[in-house]
């Protein structure tokens, strides 16, 4: 066993000595010094796992002595041990970047708790995460195979989520590649529930909060309440996404609320979001509004006319204050809404589409780099992150905090790391969407599809009486026989949606009060 390194600095060193031998006879070997200079003497010549060091000594004092150390090795943990309670003291050693903070007198186990919650944490951590996924494995396989409710599947999908968040941080991936294979199973089985219940939903039956109803059902509640709101949807965020930026909001926002609702299908952008502003089914918005809506095949934009969609629902709903709606996709306009956001405080409904998370998603399909940085739903996660915290959202949302905007969080639909390629045969007039084909003349593997041969019974509108809409259960995507190799190596372990999965249909909405 090799034995760890303490260094520990206090001018009444003799005093300590039955420390020394509890520590010792723990695998610790502790040098002791008396002073500050010495000790930065001998962190220059010798390799030690932390400092224990007194604030109140001779000559450097503690917080002299830690400055010094911090610029000769700036992630040496350091635990600052004093008498003293003044809450300056306290402050400047954490501004100082200290591990631990401990009040005189301290016993032995006060500072092996210290020393372990320092040294040995994410070995701890690691070591009863496991043990935890372990018990909990068992229970998730029984309660998967009890779902029977729409409220049964979004509670077992953020159990899923929540043990893939604890498990990714562990360097040993054998637990994560039992959670895969387990959530691998449970889209296996949400894809034959949608398959059982999704007609009957749409019909109007009992049944999740849909795209189209999100509005009427989730939004208008909170309007009551006459404050300025912000609806903020963005693009194609996953549930797991929002648990991940979860922490940088609540530094602006509490979460009052939080909230799922199915994506309609297809969970793409044209169906998924234009439904969501428009309150009505992609059906309905065809046969009420046919200048806003563009079939798959056809040329230009498919989400033109969120915002004329979005005015005509709210005027149906009676909203009598006024509204507005923004779309960023680039950085100049996040910027220019920042500096105008007070503008709009008088509005009933200040909405903000962001669309970089889909980009994120399209952009690994499409480029070499972005594969690079995303191969997997943890780098995936992790780059929504780290743009959250660099983009103008984040100051939008500082903003909105400071002028007391409500926010309501959401997006239109998730997206799915694919894996397994799904042959299908088709004309030229099929939509090219790789989790969902919408044509006539469609041949495909009848296991791997939901196979929708009546386009009305979905609420979808179709361009012939022949048409059809096929939906990718599980990971699969779909590709044609021409150059197979090819495309199957192209997209295979990218981000796509517009099929089945837990990941693109349950997706968040969340209410959020400023703190």
């Amino acid at each position: 066993m090799n034995r760890i390194k303490i260094l520990w600095v206090d001018d009444e060193i003799e005093m300590l000595k039955p420390h020394f031998l509890f520590l010792d006879e723990r695998g610790y070997d502790v040098t002791p010094c008396t002073n500050g200079q010495d000790a930065l003497d001998l962190i220059d010549t010798n390799h030690y796992a932390i400092v224990l060091l007194d604030e109140n000594m001779p000559g450097l004092n503690g917080l002299e002595t830690l400055q010094e150390i911090k610029n000769r090795k700036s992630q040496l943990p350091v635990v600052m041990i004093t008498k003293n309670e003044e809450e300056r003291i306290m402050e400047d050693a954490i501004g100082a970047k200290i591990s631990d903070y401990l009040i005189k007198p301290v016993n032995p186990h006060q500072i092996l708790l210290s020393l372990k919650k320092i040294l040995n944490q994410d070995h701890l951590i690691a070591e009863k995460t496991t043990q935890n996924y372990q018990k909990e494995f068992g229970q998730l396989a029984h309660d998967l195979n009890g779902l029977k409710t729409h409220q049964d599947w979004v509670a077992h999908y953020q159990k899923l989520i929540f043990w893939e968040l604890e498990l990714e941080s562990l360097e040993d991936t054998s637990m994560l590649q039992i959670f895969e294979s387990q959530k691998k199973e449970a889209n296996a089985l949400f894809a034959k529930y949608i398959q059982q219940h999704y007609q009957d939903w749409i019909e109007g039956s009992d049944g999740p909060v849909l795209s189209h109803q999100l509005f009427k059902k989730l939004i208008l509640p909170t309007l009551k309440q006459h404050k300025p709101t912000l609806l903020l949807v963005v693009d194609n965020l996953r549930f797991d996404q929002w648990k991940i930026i979860q922490n940088e909001i609540s530094n602006h926002y509490t979460v009052e609320k939080e909230d799922a609702y199915f994506s309609i299908l297809p969970t793409a952008t044209q169906y998924a979001r234009n439904a969501l502003f428009a309150g009505l089914t992609p059906l309905e918005i065809h046969k009420q509004f046919p200048q806003w809506w563009k079939f798959d095949h056809e040329e230009g934009g498919k989400n033109l006319y969120e915002e004329e969609l979005l005015n005509s629902q709210c005027n149906r709903m009676g909203m009598e204050r006024p509204l507005s709606y923004h779309k960023i996709t680039q950085l100049n306009q996040g910027e220019q809404l920042i500096k105008n956001l007070q503008n709009h405080c008088h509005e009933g409904l200040t909405v903000v589409v962001y669309n970089f998370v889909d980009m994120i998603s399209h952009a690994k399909t499409e480029m070499e780099m972005i594969k690079e940085l995303a191969p997997d739903n943890k780098a995936y996660r992790s780059l929504t992150l780290s743009w959250y915290k660099n983009s103008p959202l984040r100051k939008l949302l500082k903003k909105a905090a400071q002028l007391d905007f409500q926010l309501l969080l959401t997006t239109d639909h998730g997206t799915l790391n694919v894996n397994h390629p799904s042959v299908v045969v088709a004309n030229k007039e099929t939509s090219v969407n790789l989790r969902y084909k919408t044509g006539k003349s469609l041949t495909f593997e009848t296991k791997q599809v939901l196979d929708c041969e009546k386009p009305s019974a979905f609420a979808l509108p179709s361009t012939s009486l022949n048409s059809r809409y096929i939906f990718a259960k599980e990971d699969y995507y779909f590709i044609y026989k021409n150059n197979y190799n090819h495309f199957a190596k192209l997209f295979n372990n990218t981000f796509q949606h517009g099929g089945i999965s837990l990941e693109e249909m349950i997706v968040p909405f969340v209410v959020l009060r400023p703190r």
